[in-house]
């Protein structure tokens, strides 16, 4: 379709137009065009007229003519662009050169007017970049940022930037270096495209000027490390494409060192990257005196290991490298005297390479801290017999470690160091390293106390005895009257060290070994002074004076150690003491009046001991009575927990020597003060003694007593043994009571809501340890009424169907029936009763 040879040379409507593309259905149109030749309104109805119901080529003819007569109409030049590039949609460029040329051509006559218009540029544009006219499409480019206003080149650039990716080689580069001026927060993109043009020295130049920008972000999200980390990655990579020198402004290993102090976790990893830079750039012995830099400076295991295993492939690929060479030359006969020689030196580099590993280990160790004790003693022990090279290493450690942050026991290097002189035979060596360890500062006094007993014992090795006494005793040395603060930190371990109980108690012990009874005294009574001496200073001092039959003065020792110490130290003392001078067997009024000592002010957990033992004094050197008054003071002192205990030991006493009915106001105050559950226990031990003495009416009150503790559903045991007695001692009247009683007891109870929560805490337990009822069966609930009410009818039965004036007998062995004896008159449920039958029986 060629419309431009022939409407496009007529100028406006009086212009004779070609007829046969004016139909009749135009004339409507064609008038209004004449009527009003400048207006574009009718030029718009034609056009949408021919849209609609026109041919391709009558809707080109009349849209040529509006833009000829209107040619700076956008409207017009819009629709008149749109069917020309619409048409041309699916044609192939390059068989349809012309076509598109002439399309290119109305474009161009376009933009002489409206040259201001993104949208014609951006349709321009787009249709070029369709067409193999790179320079053409690339200029036009240029063309329309130059027309263009500053604040509508995005709209080109969207349309630019693709272009020249595709375009590839310089093209591409020149138009994002313009790009970047406006845009330089797209640098990223721009950098990959440098990598894939292969242009490795500018992306570089891109990664450094961004680095450098502070206010750069990265659209992508990269932190200012993984850009970093971009970049060296690509400047060990492509170490050899990558020109470097003051002319480019490139120092890699400037960038990669700045990178070490920088990031201190990624050493490992940077000093491994800038030795494989020069690797590839042929630089081996650069590459070599990296790596050393790397392992002797690096603060972590793990980035240590990383340098050292690179370092170590790196030798073994050159080594295998010159082997293969050397495997070579022999094959065809050749000889290198010189490069046998340097691979004879390389193999040996590596095996001392691989042998210092342990040190560099320990060296990486002790950079990370050298306060490191432990690891100082590792260092001693890789140099095993080498005595210079330990010597030296004791010399260092020692230097570097500072006492107050020393991790570990630093008083164990000072003494490593000097057995190491001592085992050399070298004592001279020894002490004077001793007398400068004394010397310091230790983190506690507790390591400058261990540092002379060490000393001390170094010279017990040597069978130096008064020497080694001679150093305790200068550790030792204080004023007469020391006011100093053991625990004080504002003052050196020096000022301190004559309170340690360990620097005393080592003393002691030399003394004691190896001196006179006299110098054991002093130095004990020494520590009496300072007041440092502990239990076991006591007990040890009393035991030294009794082992030389001095038991007076040790039983003075006990009396001192008491005034030092209070409960609960005192009662181990006052144990030791009344046990030995039971032993002496010294006067009674004397061991009477030291036990009253002891049990005065003694807390009631520790009472029971003490009563018990004054009780057996008194029963095998005193009185009977005597005996019984002090269990009886023994049942109010001691602790809850062992009240019970008390009073059945002191019924137990008192029946044995004065009868069993002695014990019933033990027995009565019992009850009073126990709480409710021993208090019960109680109550049938004492039912029971009433009812083996034959007094069945007091057992009777009893049991009755004891019923307002026990809940039938959470302590059948006790209705059970209550039962067995009735039957087995009552009558009808007295059972009924008796179920009496065990009703109102449960009514009492159901009320109670502290007691209802008791009752299935028991029940619990009671299923959990398999608690059999008193007629040995496990599966009776005692939670049950109905049960309880069968119980007691078939006791009412059996009651019934005996002869007159008997019970039934128990079911047990013995079977059949016995006589009852006279009923009595029904017990009271009220517990004063109980006393007053007992006073009145007993009078």
């Amino acid at each position: 379709m060629d419309v431009q040879d022939g409407p496009s040379r007529s100028k406006g409507a009086s212009a004779l137009p070609d007829l046969y593309l004016i139909s009749t259905d135009d004339t409507v149109y064609e008038q209004d065009i004449l009527r009003a030749p400048g207006t574009i309104k009718p030029w718009l109805s034609y056009v949408e007229h021919k849209l609609q119901h026109g041919s391709l080529l009558e809707q080109a003819f009349v849209l040529e003519r509006a833009c000829s007569e209107l040619p700076r109409s956008y409207k017009l030049w819009k629709l008149y662009l749109e069917l020309r590039v619409k048409h041309l949609a699916r044609k192939n460029p390059a068989r349809h050169a012309s076509e598109f040329l002439k399309v290119n051509s109305l474009f161009e006559r376009a933009l002489i007017l409206l040259n201001k218009m993104p949208k014609i540029w951006e349709m321009y544009l787009s249709f070029l970049t369709k067409q193999p006219l790179v320079t053409t499409t690339r200029r036009t480019f240029d063309r329309a940022l130059r027309a263009l206003p500053i604040t509508q080149h995005n709209r080109i650039w969207l349309l630019y930037r693709p272009f020249a990716n595709a375009a590839s080689g310089l093209t591409a580069i020149k138009v994002w270096r313009r790009y970047m001026q406006i845009h330089p927060e797209d640098a990223e993109d721009y950098i990959e495209l440098l990598i894939e043009m292969r242009q490795y020295t500018e992306a570089v130049q891109k990664y450094i000027e961004i680095l450098n920008n502070l206010r750069f972000k990265s659209k992508l999200g990269k932190s200012h490390f993984q850009l970093w980390s971009e970049m060296v990655d690509l400047l060990v990579s492509k170490a050899k494409e990558v020109k470097t020198g003051d002319d480019f402004g490139i120092d890699v290993e400037k960038i990669i060192r700045s990178g070490i102090e920088r990031f201190a976790d990624q050493r490992g990893k940077l000093w491994v990257g800038l030795a494989t830079y020069y690797i590839t750039k042929g630089h081996f012995e650069r590459a070599r005196d990296i790596f050393e830099e790397g392992i002797t400076t690096v603060m972590t295991v793990r980035d240590f290991t990383m340098v050292f295993d690179s370092y170590a492939e790196f030798e073994e690929s050159i080594i295998g490298s010159l082997m293969e060479t050397a495997a070579l030359r022999s094959e065809k006969g050749k000889v290198d005297e010189d490069a046998d020689f340097d691979l004879d030196i390389r193999m040996m580099r590596f095996e001392q390479l691989m042998d210092r590993r342990p040190f560099l280990v320990n060296d990486v160790l002790l950079r990370q801290n050298p306060n490191n004790i432990v690891e100082w003693e590792k260092r001693v022990g890789l140099w095993g017999d080498n005595k210079e090279e330990v010597v030296r290493t004791y010399t260092n450690a020692i230097a570097a470690v500072q006492p107050k942050k020393a991790v570990g026991k630093f008083h164990d290097l000072w003494t490593k160091y000097a057995k190491f002189y001592e085992q050399g035979g070298d004592l001279l060596n020894a002490r004077v390293i001793m007398e400068k360890a004394v010397k310091v500062p230790f983190k506690s006094v507790a390591e400058l106390a261990e540092m002379w007993c060490e000393w001390a014992e170094m010279e017990l090795r040597n069978e130096n005895f008064d020497k080694s006494v001679e150093i305790m005793a200068k550790a030792t040395q204080a004023p007469k009257r020391s006011t100093v603060d053991y625990f004080d930190e504002t003052l050196s371990p020096q000022q301190r060290v004559h309170k340690s109980w360990k620097l005393w108690s080592f003393y002691v012990d030399l003394v004691e070994s190896v001196g006179t009874l006299d110098e054991t005294r002093k130095v004990y009574e020494r520590i009496f002074e300072l007041r440092i001496a502990t239990p076991q200073t006591v007990v040890n001092y009393a035991n030294l004076l009794e082992e030389n039959k001095y038991f007076e003065e040790s039983f003075k020792i006990y009396e001192r150690g008491l005034d030092l110490f209070s409960y609960p130290v005192a009662f181990e003392l006052w144990n030791l003491y009344l046990t030995k001078a039971m032993d002496r067997k010294i006067g009674i009024e004397r061991l009477r009046d030291l036990f009253e000592q002891a049990v005065e002010g003694c807390p009631p957990k520790f009472a029971k001991v003490l009563y018990l033992m004054y009780g057996s004094l008194e029963e095998e050197r005193g009185l009977a009575r005597h005996a019984m008054r002090i269990y009886e003071r023994a049942t109010r002192a001691v602790s809850d927990e062992d009240r019970f205990e008390m009073f059945n030991f002191y019924i137990t006493k008192s029946a044995s020597n004065f009868g069993l009915t002695s014990t019933r106001p033990i027995y009565e105050r019992a009850i009073a003060a126990l709480p409710d559950k021993e208090a019960r226990d109680m109550c049938l031990k004492f039912a029971d003694m009433e009812r083996r003495l034959g007094e069945i009416d007091r057992a009777r009150a009893i049991y009755g007593h004891a019923s307002q503790f026990c809940d039938p559903r959470v302590s059948p045991g006790f209705w059970s043994k209550w039962e067995a007695f009735e039957v087995q001692h009552g009558n009808e009247d007295t059972f009924k009571e008796m179920l009496r009683i065990k009703r109102s007891v449960q009514a009492q109870y159901n009320t109670d809501v502290n007691f209802i929560a008791s009752q299935a805490l028991a029940r619990s337990q009671q299923r959990a340890e398999g608690v059999t009822t008193a007629a040995g069966t496990d599966e009776i609930d005692a939670t049950t009424e109905d049960t309880e009410r069968a119980d007691a009818m078939a006791a009412l039965e059996r009651v019934a169907r005996a002869p007159s004036g008997f019970v039934p007998a128990s079911t047990g062995p013995e079977g059949g029936n016995r006589a009852a004896p006279p009923a009595p008159p029904a017990a009271a449920v009220n517990p004063d009763a109980i006393d007053i039958g007992l006073d009145d029986e007993e009078e």
